[in-house]
């Protein structure tokens, strides 16, 4: 907090420089801050939580689908014997 308090009170030295206002920090506005910063870490874990869960499912699917394949290909090498049985 420190920072952010060093920080905020440069940049309001900085617009009264420029703006010739004032700009007061109060308790509240750095309450306001940190309901702000835990508001958007929240969105933020919640985005990479779901992006996880897609990424896994994801991952799943993969793997059933490569399962198929190779039962797929078990199969089609079944019949190509058939078929040149069947043709001979």
């Amino acid at each position: 907090m420190p920072l952010s308090f060093e920080s905020v009170n440069k940049l309001s030295a900085k617009l009264y420089d420029q703006e010739r206002r004032y700009v007061y920090t109060t308790p509240k506005s750095f309450l306001e801050l940190i309901k702000l910063f835990k508001s958007m870490l929240q969105q933020k874990r919640d985005n990479l939580l779901k992006n996880r869960e897609r990424y896994e499912s994801g991952l799943i699917k993969l793997r059933e689908t490569a399962e198929q394949v190779a039962i797929i290909e078990e199969e089609v090498k079944v019949k190509q014997i058939e078929a040149e049985v069947k043709k001979q």
